[in-house]
């Protein structure tokens, strides 16, 4: 019978033990349970709040990359835009700069032309002087008698005519 006695229940000692068992799980829960639970809570926010930093943060740098890309395009375009500028500025300056030039050489060809004339026109005064001067000696020696200023001034003017004519 003794081992019956090691496997017989006990009402008072079965209802201790319950006791002991309900106050057991009331200090776990209250003084364990609790404070881990909190503590998770924490942590559970924590991660919570990094991720949501975290995504953040990775919004704001696909945003500053977009930004940055939309700046790159417009740096592009602009410089674009300032290089055709000037070259439309360089055709324009060399266009100007070869019409100046070309006016200028014709204006120094127009001089040239005019100086030439002049220098023509003076070359065959002076020949008539001379001419004019040889024709008065050759009728003087010709007709061997002096000739007025009148008559002079004729021949001359006679001579220089035909002089003139003939070229």
């Amino acid at each position: 019978m003794e081992v019956q006695n090691l496997v017989s229940l006990v009402p008072w000692t079965f209802v201790a033990q319950i006791c002991n068992l309900f106050i057991q799980m009331y200090l776990i829960k209250r003084f364990l349970f609790k404070p881990i639970n909190a503590i998770i809570e924490k942590r559970k926010a924590a991660a919570d709040a990094e991720i949501s930093e975290a995504t953040k943060a990775k919004e704001e740098a696909l945003a500053m990359k977009a930004d940055y890309e939309q700046s790159m395009l417009e740096a592009k375009t602009k410089a674009n835009d300032i290089l055709t500028t000037a070259q439309k500025t360089a055709t324009v300056q060399s266009e100007e700069i070869l019409r100046d030039a070309s006016q200028q050489a014709a204006s120094i060809k127009a001089k040239a032309e005019s100086d030439i004339a002049q220098e023509k026109r003076k070359a065959v005064n002076e020949i008539k002087d001379e001419i004019g001067s040889m024709a008065v000696e050759i009728a003087g020696k010709v007709i061997e008698r002096e000739v007025s200023e009148e008559d002079h001034a004729k021949l001359i003017d006679e001579f220089i005519a035909s002089v003139g004519e003939s070229t």
